[in-house]
């Protein structure tokens, strides 16, 4: 199904049908009842990435077929957040009579967020020069008449900030506030609504505790700070500098003290953890200071490898949170003679397609 072509209507049926599929898929490791956590039916997405179509005089945003790969036109965008349909009619209308910004324009990509902030990246096939810059700059003010907008330009070897290159966000989760940086072309979870069900989720499977969390994959944080919270500390890795320059950027602006953000592997920790190995990595954080008896891992769709489960198994509790079902039941199978499942979900982070975000929790039998 195009993006374009979601119908509301279907959507509880299509839910259903691939609440019964991860169900059909994990019933070998009898699970409890599945908990699912529905995704809004429209305007959820809160990044989107387009190209750009010139015809004539005409220009406009495309997309192609996940099937026959052909092209289609893409006025408005049903899963895109309401700004971003906004943005998206205003700024081809300011550009298509703009040579200067028109000219060889590629691509548009547009992060958005439930604080009402924009980041907008235009990509070019040509250096961009000051002539650009001056009518990217009325263009941004233009916008600014009407949201809170940034704008990007790129090219090859060239990135241009008009002022910043990230959102600040907004996340509600019961009942507290937190901000977060998200960084042009750095992860962040897509579906702003059901990210808020999943780190609740999380914190339900991290009450009573009196002990530390580790986080493998923390991104900007995404987890780690609401979940700091539950635990006396947190010790949370991260592979990519710009999400560990995010996440401390998020744990100052939140106010929270008890969480250690350190940029390496999760296999790099492993090996750590293991041989005493990557010393300089830590930043003189001494794993011998942390009573981690859970740990949290989102890892990307491969799954965890033999390293990082070896190392997860030590733990009393283990919260998977996946983008992937199937190398998710690798890993649970490669768990089970260890731990079981204590609690189950689906996250439908992505409606009308096969795509399910699940989480599973699993307890040290």
């Amino acid at each position: 199904m195009r993006p374009t072509d979601i119908n509301p209507d279907q959507y509880d049926q299509l839910l259903q049908e691939k609440t019964a599929h991860i169900e059909s898929l994990f019933a070998d490791f009898t699970p409890p009842n599945i908990e699912v956590f529905a995704s809004p039916v429209l305007h959820y997405r809160m990044r989107a990435e387009f190209r750009i179509w010139h015809d004539g005089d005409d220009i406009f945003h495309i997309m192609f077929d996940p099937e026959t790969k052909d092209k289609y036109r893409v006025d408005q965008f049903p899963p895109g957040s309401v700004l971003i349909n906004k943005a998206m009619k205003r700024v081809l209308e300011e550009i298509k009579s703009n040579d200067t910004l028109r000219r060889k324009l590629y691509q548009i990509d547009y992060l958005s967020g439930l604080s009402g902030e924009l980041l907008i990246s235009l990509v070019y096939r040509r250096p961009l020069d000051a002539a650009w810059q001056e009518e990217a700059k009325k263009l941004r003010s233009r916008l600014r008449e009407e949201m809170h907008v940034d704008l990007i330009g790129r090219a090859r070897k060239q990135k241009i900030l008009l002022d910043r290159d990230f959102i600040i966000e907004k996340l509600p989760v019961d009942g507290h506030e937190f901000t977060f940086k998200q960084i042009e072309n750095s992860f962040t979870q897509p579906n702003a609504a059901v990210n808020c069900h999943m780190i609740q989720w999380a914190k339900k499977q991290s009450q009573n505790t009196n002990h530390d969390l580790l986080e493998l994959y923390c991104g900007a944080g995404n987890f780690s700070l609401p979940l700091a919270q539950c635990f006396n500390k947190v010790l949370a890795t991260e592979i990519a500098k710009s999400s560990v320059q995010a996440a401390q950027f998020n744990i100052e602006r939140n106010g929270i003290s008890n969480v250690d953000i350190i940029q390496m592997s999760s296999e790099e920790l492993s090996a750590h953890i293991a041989t005493g190995v990557n010393a300089k990595k830590m930043k003189g954080i001494e794993w011998a200071d942390y009573n981690c008896q859970t740990v949290l891992v989102d890892p990307p769709r491969s799954g965890l490898d033999a390293d990082t489960l070896n190392l997860i198994r030590q733990f009393e509790r283990i919260i998977y949170i996946s983008c992937n079902p199937l190398t998710l039941k690798e890993n649970v199978s490669d768990l089970q003679d260890t731990h079981e499942i204590q609690h189950f979900a689906l996250f439908d982070q992505f409606p009308y397609t096969h795509h399910a975000e699940v989480g599973i929790c699993l307890v040290k039998k």
